[in-house]
This record gives structure tokens, sequence and C-alpha cells, in this order.
């Protein structure tokens, strides 16, 4: 096994037109290492090729064209290996409603070919706050409830990988508090984490490195870090003693005065040094009551990458 937990070289997926729809090239190329022991996010617009990433890596869509390699298994030499060393909780709650929590992680482990010596059933509902609903049918639970038994069925097999597909969609703020320190621990034990959010608050706090899909195409790909340091802009608030009669005026500051009576400079680091906007202050006749910095968050870079080509 390589460092990298997952490899993909020159992934292509077409889908044939039919029904007047034209044909349509959902990854055009993707190169991507995903590197073990990570927690790695995948984000991107609606329709960028997420998804059919995804499938292509859970083995449930097949690639036009490329190679992909989980822990070490070409998907196309070793079909069965690469497949049993991911798991992946989907979006969709797709769940038999006869079943119990503790059939349906049964029923999963045994098509993984998990020996019953070898289940964790018990210990895998425990860890996923279910162990008291072990007996109750899935169509009892709540929305939350089966997100939870789809994060269980995903780690029945104890893959390397993890993969989550917006897990926290529509939850209460308890259960994704829960979600996220599962996830935590098991990285800490040495999984591997994919994650796909349109919180980008969740990304920029869980994701040590994160790729930017967009028209089936990785536009970014970086540490978390790196990422938010792409953007320059940078926002100064500047809270006056008293209503600012002329604003700051200065080569490449833009001021906009709030509703709260502070102003905000927004100006380019790299360009104009922080000094420079506090002379322009100065020189307008402001005297500063309070002060403070704003800098780019993952959205900005989110939108300033996935802008419309």
């Amino acid at each position: 096994m390589s460092q990298n937990a997952i490899e993909i070289r020159g992934l292509q997926k077409t889908y044939a037109a039919g029904r007047g729809a034209p044909a349509k090239q959902a990854l055009k190329g993707v190169d991507l290492e995903i590197p073990a022991g990570s927690v790695f996010g995948l984000l991107g617009p609606n329709g960028a090729g997420k998804s059919t990433l995804i499938n292509i890596l859970a083995g449930l869509v097949v690639k036009t064209a490329g190679q992909v390699t989980i822990w070490g298994f070409d998907q196309d030499v070793n079909p069965r290996q690469s497949r049993a060393s991911i798991g992946v909780m989907p979006q969709e709650l797709n769940l038999d409603p006869f079943f119990t929590p503790r059939a349906a992680l049964e029923v999963q482990a045994g098509l993984y070919g998990v020996p019953k010596s070898q289940r964790r059933s018990d210990e895998i509902l425990r860890l996923v706050g279910l162990e008291d609903k072990a007996e109750a049918y899935a169509r009892t639970l709540s929305g939350g409830m089966r997100r939870r038994l789809l994060l269980a069925k995903a780690l029945v097999h104890q893959p390397h990988v993890l993969v989550l597909d917006e897990p926290t969609a529509g939850v209460d703020i308890e259960l994704r508090q829960m979600l996220w320190e599962n996830v935590r621990r098991l990285n800490q034990q040495g999984m591997t984490v994919i994650l796909t959010t349109h919180y980008l608050e969740e990304a920029e706090e869980m994701c040590d490195e994160i790729a930017i899909i967009n028209f089936g195409e990785v536009v970014a790909r970086d540490s978390t870090a790196n990422l938010l340091g792409r953007l320059d802009s940078k926002t100064m608030i500047i809270h006056p003693e008293d209503e600012a009669a002329t604003l700051p005026e200065a080569p490449g500051i833009e001021v906009e005065t709030r509703p709260d009576g502070s102003l905000a400079l927004s100006y380019q680091s790299r360009e104009t040094p922080a000094e420079a906007v506090l002379e322009a202050v100065r020189g307008a006749g402001i005297r500063i009551r309070d002060v403070k910095t704003e800098q780019a968050d993952l959205q900005d870079v989110f939108l300033e990458l996935t802008r419309s080509r």
C-alpha cells in the first residue's frame, strides 16, 4: 500500500444519450490522490461530478476510462478487494423498513462475506447510538436514527476508507455533533474519511485537505489552509469614536459604511499593507475606538473557483 488511500488517474465518465437528452461527460480526466489517514473534502456545486466520482469508487457506476486504485487494489484488476476496502454512507435513506438495525447490519456483513465470528453488529450499534433500537423496525426510526444506521452499515466490513456523502444534510445539531465525534474517533484510529458536504464551515473545520470539482474537472486541490490563503482579500473593520464625516481614501482600498456605523475597508494584503489602511483612516481624521480584521473563508474560495467560466 502506498501512502495514498486512493489514487485516481485520467478518470472519465460519459453518460450515453437517451430519450432526447444528449450524451453528457460527467468526469473529464480527473487526477486525484487522497492521502491515507486524512479527512479529505470533496466539494463542488450540484452537477459538478461529485456523485459520479463517489459511485465509481463504490463500484456502482462503470467508468468510461481511467484508473482507480483503492488501498493499493486496482479496481479493474482486483475489483472485490478494492470494493471491500471502502464503505459508503449514501445521501439517500435506502433502508429496508422491515429489518431491525441489528438484522440490517447482519445482512450487510453477510453480503461482504464477513464470518459470523468476526461480525461487530452490537459494537457498531453502540458506536452510532442505536444500541437501544437494535430490535426496532427501521420504519419506526426517526430520520436522524436512519442516518445513524446508514453510517453503521458502511462500517460492518471494517473498511480502510469511509465515504460520507452529504451526511448531515437536514439533520439536527445534536446528530451532527454525534456524527462528527464518531468520524474524528474513526479517523484517529487510522481510517481515511472522504466527505462531501454543502456546509462549507463543516469542511473548513473537519478536513485536512480539500479538492473542488466543477464541470467534471478538479479545479483546486490543496490543504485547507493553503486554499484559504489563495484569496488574498482582507477586510479591516474600524469602529470610530464618532460618526465619520469623511471616508478614508487611498489606492487599493474600498470603503463601505455598515449599519452599525463601522467602516469596512477591503484591500489585498499583498499589494496594500495594513499600515497603509490605518494611515488612510487617520488621514480622514477618524479616531479609532476599536479595530478588527476579517479574512476569506472557504465559502469565498469555493465561489471564486466555481464561478461560471
